[in-house]
């Protein structure tokens, strides 16, 4: 199939503590794992969106640099896979994944998920409000596969600011599948993180 890719590495890294995109993985940026995996899947191109040497510029929220990215992408490009710099150990095989599923051509989007395995718990001001049932509960991650079509219609017909492009989707009236996550595909958020992530890579 055919596939173009973007890395949205364009965040502010407030938790971070600065830009996690620039941040050392092995030696290398995390957007640059990011671009080497996605490449590796089959991408034709990858737009890398961010302050990165051949980037394209970001916006001041997600969506907005993700539409950067979809504005630079190939005009003959039917299918893109989003990713976040963040998740620097996503592996091939689930990106493949990503894009297999959506080349099946019955749903709009794909996402990767994970069962939720902790404990969840509503909190108000007094502590602990209620238990929340997580049997149908999963945890999303990237990359997310869809067609190009309709993720730009979803950006450009749904106002308001969301999680990530699946919501925008799932909003504009889309099918949004699943594909299995991956344990290791974790989301640098914290200094901490980096240091989870390489004791990770040891193991892919």
């Amino acid at each position: 199939m055919t596939f173009c890719a973007i890395v949205v590495a364009a965040g502010s890294g407030t938790r971070f503590g600065a830009p996690k995109h620039s941040a050392l993985l092995d030696g290398r940026p995390l957007w640059e794992h990011g671009r080497s995996t996605l490449l590796q899947a089959g991408a034709t191109s990858v737009v890398v969106v961010g302050d990165v040497e051949g980037g394209v510029r970001g916006g001041s929220r997600r969506r907005d640099s993700v539409a950067a990215g979809l504005a630079a992408l190939a005009s003959d490009c039917p299918y893109v896979l989003v990713h976040d710099a963040a998740r620097p150990l996503a592996t091939v095989s689930l990106a493949r994944a990503v894009a297999d599923r959506i080349e099946m051509g019955d749903v709009d989007a794909v996402v990767p998920v994970l069962a939720v395995t902790d404990a969840i718990k509503r909190v108000d001001s007094q502590g602990i409000a209620s238990a929340v049932d997580r049997t149908d509960l999963v945890a999303v991650q990237t990359p997310q596969g869809f067609v190009v079509s309709t993720l730009q219609a979803a950006h450009a017909e749904v106002d308001g600011d969301a999680a990530d492009d699946a919501e925008l989707v799932e909003r504009w009236g889309g099918r949004v599948g699943t594909v299995p996550g991956e344990r290791t595909n974790l989301k640098i958020t914290y200094p901490s993180d980096l240091v989870t992530a390489g004791s990770l890579l040891e193991t892919l």
